[in-house]
């Protein structure tokens, strides 16, 4: 069954800063800081969700939150090695992957400082702790719930089909190409649990999954000329995972639905990362594929807080609620982070939700599927592959391609 994580929105003293304005004297309040890469804030995906993580937190422990934009990767260090020197951060928070050498780099030159990497991995480090998301496992799902939805609303014959824009190619992204499609093959091939085995080749390949890696996630642009193409080839569902890049990508799809006359999809868009159903109108973002980023900055927080900070390796799934698929009860919480970026108004809210509801409705049958295949994976029956190599993400694309 879906497991609902619910969280209250609070507020908390937030201060954003830039590199050459941080004071590097001592003696202030205990601090969360938070170094995100140049993706930044406003991407409705990890960053934002740590923040999110950060302030909730922060409130519950009575500490200050700082966070730090990287204009470029030149800032990444820099960054890190001034709110090092700082002297009050009880954790240093690093969000991306591209982050990952920088705090390799930094951590070594101060052993007593505590860090935290979202989504990249830092080996044999006492003071680092790496914060990873067993992504594969939640794309698997929303991998199934797009064929699904695509076998609805194909018509003539033509098997229409599900796409996935993503980012930069990096391991994480391998992750998610590859559950995503699984996902769909598990679906093409009768709900064959074998297609999960990279060693399985699946007979049926019928759904097309055109995919394309953009190389940023900060430029809608790209992703809603990246979605237009995979559209203009009869796609049907279209899955982000390309950060702020894919929030082009989401509009692209509402666009082509709108140019049909719709108010809801077809076609469909999937978010990502955080929970982007309330995005173009309530009615064109099938589901999300939660990312709680900001569930893992709370852990590593507290761990820091109750003084059993230890470095090492903490990966999140479906079972520890770092995965799930959006619910109900996701929407009103997570509302607050579009609110905050404007992307949304609180006037529109109950209208986007009403259109929300009225559109997971019509997908009961779909969503109960792919509620059988989390807890196919929970119970360890299923094993998404994990593409971490490049090895691996091409026998994952000879498999399923």
């Amino acid at each position: 069954m879906f497991r609902a994580l619910r969280a209250v929105m609070v507020v908390s003293l937030i201060v954003t800063v830039s590199l050459l304005s941080l004071d590097i004297g001592h003696g202030r309040m205990p601090e969360i800081c938070i170094v995100f890469d140049v993706s930044g804030r406003g991407d409705l995906g990890i960053n934002d969700m740590a923040a999110f993580g950060g302030q909730n937190v922060a409130i519950a422990n009575g500490l200050n939150l700082i966070e730090v934009q990287s204009n470029s990767a030149a800032n990444y260090v820099p960054n890190l090695n001034t709110l090092s020197q700082r002297g009050s951060c009880v954790l240093i928070a690093a969000v991306g992957f591209l982050l990952t050498d920088a705090v390799i780099q930094v951590a070594a030159s101060f052993p007593n400082q505590k860090y935290a990497i979202v989504d990249g991995v830092v080996p044999n480090t006492d003071n680092v702790i790496s914060v990873v998301f067993r992504e594969e496992d939640g794309s698997a799902l929303v991998g199934a719930l797009a064929a699904l939805v695509n076998k609805r609303f194909v018509s003539g014959g033509s098997a229409g089909g599900v796409g996935i824009v993503l980012g930069i190619e990096i391991p994480v992204l391998w992750k998610i190409e590859c559950g995503f499609k699984a996902g769909v093959r598990w679906v093409d091939n009768g709900q064959d649990n074998s297609v999960f085995d990279l060693g399985n080749t699946p007979g049926n390949k019928s759904t097309p999954i055109p995919f394309v890696y953009t190389g940023s996630f900060s430029d809608p642009a790209l992703g809603h000329s990246a979605a237009e193409a995979q559209l203009a080839q009869g796609v049907q569902v279209i899955y982000n995972a390309a950060g702020g890049t894919g929030l082009g990508m989401i509009a692209a799809v509402a666009n082509a639905g709108r140019a049909l006359g719709h108010e809801a999809g077809p076609p469909f868009a999937i978010g990502a990362e955080s929970d982007q159903d309330y995005l173009e109108g309530g009615g064109f973002v099938l589901a999300s594929m939660m990312k709680r980023v900001d569930r893992g900055i709370e852990m590593v927080v507290q761990s820091v807080v109750e003084g059993n900070f230890q470095g090492g390796l903490i990966s999140l799934g479906l079972s520890e609620s770092g995965i799930s698929i959006s619910t109900e009860g996701d929407f009103d919480t997570f509302v607050q982070i579009g609110i905050n970026a404007g992307f949304i108004t609180r006037g529109v809210v109950n209208a986007n939700f009403a259109r929300f509801l009225e559109q997971r409705s019509l997908f009961v049958d779909e969503f109960e599927t792919i509620s059988t295949l989390q807890d196919l994976i929970e119970d360890g029956i299923i094993s998404v592959p994990s593409a971490l190599d490049q090895e691996t993400i091409d026998t994952c694309r000879a498999a399923y391609d």
